[in-house]
Parts: C-alpha cells; structure tokens; sequence
C-alpha cells in the first residue's frame, strides 16, 4: 500500500498508474492470497466507488485526475480495494 500511494505523485497517466495497481495486486494475491480476500477486494472496490462518488457530489473531496466517470482518478478504487485486503488482514492478526 505505501508503494502504491508513494507512485500516485510519480506516474502522470492514470491509466498506467491503474496498469501497475492491478499489477501489484495481483503479484500480492501469487504471493499470498488469504480466504475471502477476492470478495474483500471486490467489496471494498464497488464500496469505494459509491463512497467516494458521494462524498465527491457533496463536495467534502475534489479530485483534479478525474479519469473514472469525470469526478475521480480511475486507480482510486483499486487502491482502496487493496486497502481493505490489508486492513482485513491486519485485524486477523490483531485479534489471534
């Protein structure tokens, strides 16, 4: 996740920078892939979406890459979706 946010500054192209997302996304799932992280994954890319659509229609964010329906940058779901695998997976370890 840290690399995935240190290359939004660095990668211009939201359309590459979502390439490399879904790259690394799944290089992590080769790597290591827990029960239910697909469905995390899916869940947090489709919530993300509809959360930050709204929370960009009420105008609490803005966004000046606007590649995913005119009002967000295209990686940005994927990017939260990765993030609730690894939030998912932090809380596992926390609670054992």
């Amino acid at each position: 996740v840290v690399l995935m946010i240190g290359l939004i500054p660095l990668i211009d192209n939201d359309y590459l920078l979502t390439l490399i997302y879904i790259l690394i996304i799944y290089i992590a799932f080769r790597y290591k892939k827990e029960k239910n992280d697909t469905k995390v994954l899916l869940f947090g890319f489709f919530i993300m979406i509809i959360s930050e659509s709204f929370f960009i229609n009420t105008g609490v964010e803005r966004f000046s890459r606007i590649t995913l329906f005119g009002i967000m940058p295209i990686w940005l779901p994927f990017l939260w979706a990765y993030c609730f695998v690894v939030i998912k997976r932090a809380v596992v370890i926390l609670s054992a």
